[in-house]
């Protein structure tokens, strides 16, 4: 039998979805998701008290809001919000982004509300 090794190309899985604020789980490494999103518009103000979350924008220009100030990514840059730190992400332009999270991290942190995303969605 023979075993296949196949890349994860992200134009093909962004290709399966349209709707925004929606993360979709691509890969799996020991207990952590990686998870592919359409981000426009304004998100929620949230938090997640257990864990970081990192933010890799692949295209388009992210703004993540603190209560405090915000950081501006761009493609090919990261982000490692800080568990427990009340965030804000913006995009006035659709953002396509990978997020690096534990198994089981809802998308509005400690709130749920009609952005809470159905968690562990693979694509």
């Amino acid at each position: 039998m023979t075993t296949q090794y196949s890349p994860i190309n992200f134009a093909q899985k962004y290709a399966l979805f349209q709707e925004q604020w929606t993360p979709k789980v691509v890969a799996e490494m020991n207990d952590y998701q990686f998870k592919i999103a359409r981000l426009e518009g304004d998100f929620v103000w949230h938090s997640h008290a257990d864990t970081d979350e990192t933010f890799i924008v692949l295209e388009g220009e992210l703004r993540i809001d603190f209560r405090d100030g915000a950081v501006m990514i761009g493609p090919g840059e990261m982000y490692v919000v800080k568990k427990g730190v009340e965030h804000k992400p913006c995009a006035a332009r659709e953002v396509k982004l990978l997020l690096i999270e534990p198994r089981g991290v809802i998308n509005t942190g400690d709130e749920t509300n009609e952005r809470t995303a159905v968690n562990d969605v693979w694509i």
